[in-house]
């Protein structure tokens, strides 16, 4: 895509989204934006010999060429954009993304050079070589540290992704942020549900160490978690609950639980799930929290760009990048998700 016709894209599709869901808060410095996109396969062109990553090459099924990556990119640039209207999110949680150099030319080499965003990112030993990853504004978010957290499971069965916590300053309080991609479905959902435990039983450490440290923290976990609300390792291993009823200040609201049976974020056999989620500690709906948050802040971006007819008439669904093997120049299997957390001044 030519310089001039991406410009045009960005236009069009910022414009939109401005008229379609109001100010970023970031816009009045009231607050931040954060958002979290499974971008579905984004490999590098080169292949990697300690990475699965054949069919993500030039040469190799997918015929994965330069041209296709670049324009991966430049897509993906494009929805970040268009989500932060005009004032692109603080804060991006990423997945399936293959590595450093992914990251890189996507906040160098495409128009997100002009938002000086950067990159926290941690080496998995994902076999296919996929990762988890954030990008931040140090404008909206300064940085305080980082941590990678490695999940080995009990059965030293292959390893996943690892869960990537990033901390920083919204205003003038603290706020830890978790991004996931738990073990997928593939192999059945009943048998690959002791992995997704597990990696709750990992974030619900980490989390609840922090509080320890300080009961006060404002806690998010964001990604694609391979479970629904309703699931096991999400309402009771981690226990995030659907209502904030009752809940202390340490315990966990699934913002996302309210999108069941009405929308989603990705399609299964004509019917939307729920994968990609927010979740945030009690402390962060609290009044008088000096950060606030609350479910009707959280979105689901699903403009017309994002989505192609089905074939059987059972609606729309996302446009992905692929279908099967053939190759048709969409964006992702998962519809991105954001949130916006307000300063209490």
């Amino acid at each position: 895509m030519s310089t001039a016709k991406t410009i045009l894209c960005l236009t069009v599709f910022i414009g939109q989204v401005f008229f379609m869901h109001g100010q970023n808060p970031q816009a009045s410095k009231s607050g931040i934006r954060i958002m979290f996109y499974n971008v579905e396969n984004l490999f590098h062109p080169s292949d990697d010999p300690l990475k699965k990553d054949e069919e993500f090459t030039p040469d190799g099924t997918r015929y994965w060429t330069n041209y296709r990556y670049w324009t991966k990119l430049k897509q993906i640039a494009q929805n970040i954009i268009a989500i932060g209207e005009w004032e692109p999110p603080a804060i991006v949680g990423l997945c399936e993304v293959e590595n450093i150099q992914c990251l890189n030319d996507l906040v160098h080499n495409t128009p997100l050079k002009a938002f000086d965003y950067k990159i926290i990112h941690q080496e998995s030993k994902d076999n296919r070589g996929i990762d988890v990853a954030f990008i931040y504004r140090p404008a909206f978010f300064p940085l305080i540290n980082f941590h990678s957290f490695v999940l080995n499971f009990p059965d030293q069965s292959r390893s996943s992704r690892d869960i990537l916590m990033l901390s920083g300053l919204v205003g003038k309080d603290t706020l830890h942020c978790f991004v996931n991609h738990w073990p997928s479905r593939y192999g059945g959902q009943l048998a690959t549900a002791p992995k997704r435990g597990y990696a709750a039983l990992v974030l619900k450490s980490k989390i609840d160490s922090i509080q320890r440290g300080n009961p006060n923290a404002n806690i998010l976990a964001m990604g694609d978690f391979n479970d629904y609300p309703n699931d096991v390792s999400l309402s009771e291993i981690l226990a995030a609950h659907k209502d904030s009823t009752s809940l202390k200040y340490n315990e966990l609201i699934n913002l996302s639980w309210q999108f069941v049976s009405k929308t989603g974020t990705n399609k299964y056999q004509h019917e939307w799930h729920v994968l990609d989620q927010f979740i945030i500690n009690k402390k962060l709906m609290t009044a008088g929290n000096s950060l606030h948050t609350d479910f009707e802040l959280i979105k689901i971006f699903s403009p017309e760009w994002l989505l192609e007819p089905e074939k059987d008439g059972f609606g729309k669904k996302p446009y992905r990048t692929y279908m099967g093997y053939k190759y048709q120049g969409g964006f992702s299997d998962h519809l991105p998700i954001y949130l916006d957390i307000m300063i209490n001044k």
